[in-house]
């Protein structure tokens, strides 16, 4: 397996546009993963979008965004947008993909990560710290998630 920035791999930006779009977003939401997508490609700071391949093939893809939780812009930065095919799930991208994430935003010299999930028990046992509950536009109740780097 490989990871790296959608801007090395950039045929996958479509593909990518819609998984996440599916994954996370609502009817009139596609726009706005396209457009993540797309300044990702740009090389800059934020977003920057990973996926994780294997001999050509996309298996899942994970952001490091400066926003991800807009009632909680004072947190920064955030693994985001975590996504594995359905065909890869259980071997192991999942881990692979955060450990990319924490280790590029340790490199930036950031001390900590953040992380939202509507579900529990999944990133405890990867080593995120749950801080309580937030919201997520408009009124979802989330847990949020730290790591300290």
């Amino acid at each position: 397996m490989e990871i790296l920035p959608l801007s090395a791999v950039p045929q996958h930006a479509e593909q990518l546009t819609e998984w996440l779009w599916r994954a996370f977003g609502a009817a009139e939401s596609r726009d706005f993963f396209a457009s993540i997508i797309a300044s990702s490609l740009k090389k800059a700071e934020f977003p920057v979008t990973f996926v994780a391949t294997e001999q050509g093939k996309l298996l899942g893809t994970v952001g490091f965004w400066r926003c991800d939780l807009i009632s909680r812009q004072d947190l920064f930065p955030w693994l985001a947008a975590l996504y594995v095919d359905e065909n890869a799930r259980g071997k192991g991208v999942s881990e692979a993909l955060q450990r990319h994430v924490i280790d590029y935003a340790q490199q930036r010299g950031y001390p900590q990560l953040w992380l939202w999930s509507t579900f529990t028990g999944y990133y405890e046992r990867f080593g995120w710290t749950p801080q309580g509950e937030a919201l997520e536009y408009p009124d979802i109740p989330v847990r949020l998630y730290s790591r300290l780097l």
